[in-house]
């Protein structure tokens, strides 16, 4: 089975079309680094100013935070995006802070 990241975080007022439009043109090595890390089935939803992404890791979670915490690609993506969101980062790792899972129905268990 897949690990699962979850992040939350939210857009600046204004800022929401910017921040559709970054991502509608999103850098082809950044999915090529998000693609390296195992990263899939990634979503982004948002409520207002809110934020919520998921994504699924095929190579484990600890993996994927690794190629991302490493990658330049990713650190200039999150420099990039500081303009337009705020998301709290985990000191240790230097990715987006993983939220509790309180909840899941799985059909694959």
């Amino acid at each position: 089975m897949r690990e699962r990241k979850t992040w939350r975080a939210r857009i600046l007022p204004g800022m929401a079309a910017e921040y559709k439009r970054r991502h509608d043109e999103i850098w082809p090595e950044m999915k090529e680094t998000l693609t390296e890390a195992g990263i899939c089935n990634y979503t982004i939803w948002r409520n207002g100013d809110e934020l919520f992404g998921y994504y699924e890791c095929e190579k484990g979670k600890t993996y994927a935070e690794k190629v991302q915490g490493e990658s330049p690609v990713v650190a200039r993506w999150n420099e990039y995006m500081k303009d337009v969101m705020v998301m709290e980062f985990d000191p240790e790792n230097g990715n987006a802070v993983q939220l509790e899972e309180m909840f899941a129905f799985r059909l694959d268990e």
